[in-house]
């Protein structure tokens, strides 16, 4: 089993070193690196293969020429250009020594694997070297406990036994499918094309004589889609490829289908598990295995690899963005985080206990963000991110892709237990915890937690008054466009809004306060903005226009961008600068 990845110099991965178990998950945002590391444990594999075919055995003088390897070789790394191996391209440096003089050095991709064999922890480097557009050199890397350096007739063997099989996500099926020799198989593989050679899969697995293998994946098939699957059939007259599939109606009636009529999530699960089983004793490279999937789908096939690759004696390491998988193997398996440098993120023993109760994709927020943002609900983000845009203040763009957590009401508590439960976990987490008024509930400000109560109602007092409505009226296009003034809207029609909107303010100013008395003005803050008034009086003015719109609280925020900048409260202002300091500080 291998447990350890050491990387230097190789593509856009920082130099690192990653912790593997017997299953591990890669976790982190698009092009973090977590293909990439993939990818350098297959450049290792592909070094290895060559060394042992080639210079194993031989004198130490010898290996140190190294083997030459050719672009083409790497089957999953596809690549135009040796160079695009190498951390930004550079495969030499200039140095200048004592004498001052400029000396040119290669720059060098080191990739160590270490592992375990009865008990002993094992290492194995290569050192790869730059040579043309075309090839490039591989030889063992010059650390001392390296087993390429006098390896015992088990270690070879060992070594000789590493199988790498890396699989990319499923792509668009073909209609038909001609059959390819196991090379063609594999290049077509590494470059992404995995669903040009789906059926090519189940019919080398179907002709290894596996019965009882091929029998449980229809086993699988059916228990998950409820589909019967038939045996590959090959037409040698058109060497072609086809399989059939039977799924039950309404009426309990059989249909038989192509397999270029299932859905994306089958095809997905055919492709993943035919895969593990043609790689028994494999370390399996999976990259974003839950593609295509939906939730339930994605835990019962995270569990189903394991399984399969247990029984098959290998090793799996997925690459994966799915929130179900990453707290699905946070409680057993390793799981990696690429934000910086890659580093264990499932400390199982306080972690555990602080996340078991919000998820661990959480805490991956927290680990890549590193701060937090609590909100009531979604309305308040989109109500700041306006406020953010009118202004112009920097902190818009720190708000368009926050972690945000949305606690559903306005109580404190519920900020600051999710909060300290990620801060047990990620010590400098920080927090900015927004809430409407609240009257006797003490705010408090600790610990990297900032806490801050409006001095009005809610955010929607912050710009509900007459002005922006009648500028909002005059501008309303439809049910669901608001824009500024249209060119070839007549100036009398956006007067009848003007009169019809200022109608429906004194009518209801007249019922809300001289007759219920809830306020002594209709644009106090005293009153709950968005139930008391935007709602009742936007309703009363699409109906007086004649119009059937329902009001949608979630797009009141729209009326933000009818109002000047110096009609912005202070305070909001205060609030976007605090969110800023703490977004810009502690990212």
């Amino acid at each position: 089993m291998l447990t350890k990845l050491i990387s230097r110099n190789f593509k856009g991965l920082p130099d690192c070193e990653i912790e593997l178990e017997r299953n591990v998950v890669f976790v982190g945002p698009n092009n973090s690196g977590k293909t990439t590391a993939l990818q350098a444990l297959s450049l290792w594999e592909a070094g290895l293969r060559n060394w042992l075919s080639k210079r194993l055995g031989e004198i130490q003088s010898r290996k140190r020429t190294g083997v030459t390897i050719n672009r083409r070789d790497l089957i999953t790394i596809p690549i135009g250009n040796t160079k695009y191996l190498w951390k930004k391209q550079r495969v030499r440096i200039g140095n200048t020594n004592s004498a001052k003089k400029q000396k040119t050095e290669n720059v060098l991709i080191t990739i160590i694997v270490e592992g375990i064999l009865d008990g002993e922890v094992w290492s194995c480097g290569f050192d790869f070297d730059y040579s043309n557009a075309e090839t490039f050199y591989c030889r063992p890397s010059q650390n001392d406990n390296n087993i390429l350096n006098n390896p015992t007739d088990k270690q070879r063997e060992m070594l000789q036994s590493i199988r790498m099989a890396f699989l990319p996500p499923m792509s668009g099926l073909i209609a038909n499918e001609v059959k390819l020799e196991q090379g063609a198989i594999d290049v077509r593989i590494g470059e992404g094309q995995t669903a040009q050679v789906l059926r090519n899969l189940c019919y080398h697995f179907h002709q290894q004589n596996e019965s009882n293998n091929w029998q449980g994946l229809c086993d699988v098939l059916y228990s998950l889609f409820g589909v019967t699957l038939c045996e590959p059939e090959y037409d040698p007259a058109r060497s072609e490829i086809s399989i059939y599939y039977y799924e039950r109606d309404e009426n309990n009636l059989k249909d038989r289908l192509e397999l270029s009529s299932a859905g994306r999530g089958m095809l997905q699960t055919l492709l993943i598990l035919t895969f593990l089983y043609l790689h028994r004793g494999a370390v399996v490279l999976l990259d974003e295995p839950d593609a295509h999937l939906e939730i339930l789908r994605q835990k019962q096939i995270y569990e189903k690899i394991k399984t399969v690759a247990k029984e098959n004696n290998g090793q799996v390491i997925v690459a994966t963005h799915s929130e179900v998988v990453l707290n699905e193997s946070a409680e057993h398996d390793t799981v990696i985080a690429f934000i910086g440098k890659p580093h264990k993120l499932n400390d199982r023993s306080q972690l555990a206990q602080s996340l078991v109760s919000i998820g661990w994709e959480q805490y991956f927020l927290a680990e890549q963000s590193g701060w937090v943002l609590y909100l009531e609900g979604a309305t308040d983000l989109d109500m700041l991110r306006a406020f953010a845009k009118l202004l112009k203040h920097p902190v818009e763009e720190e708000l368009k892709m926050p972690f945000c957590h949305f606690i559903g009401n306005n109580s404190p508590k519920n900020a600051e237990k999710h909060f300290y439960a990620l801060k047990e976990a990620k010590k400098n987490l920080h927090g900015y915890a927004l809430f409407d008024r609240i009257e006797n509930t003490k705010i408090k400000s600790q610990n990297g937690l900032t806490e801050y109560s409006l001095k009005r109602r809610e955010l929607e007092n912050y710009f509900c008054n007459e002005n922006i409505l009648i500028r909002w009226a005059r501008c309303y296009m439809s049910s669901d466009v608001t824009e500024p003034l249209l060119k070839h809207d007549e100036q009398a029609e956006q007067d009848v809004r003007e009169n019809i909107m200022k109608e429906c303010i004194t009518e209801y100013t007249k019922l809300l306060i001289e007759y219920q008395r809830k306020a002594d003005s209709l644009w106090s803050p005293k009153l709950k903005a968005s139930d008391d008034v935007l709602n009742p009086l936007l309703s009363k003015f699409f109906e007086r226009l004649g119009h059937n719109s329902q009001v949608q609280k979630a797009r009141f925020y729209e009326l933000i961008s009818f109002m000047l900048p110096e009609e912005v409260d202070k305070e909001i202002a205060k609030v976007l600068n605090d969110i800023y300091c703490i977004a810009s500080k502690y990212r």
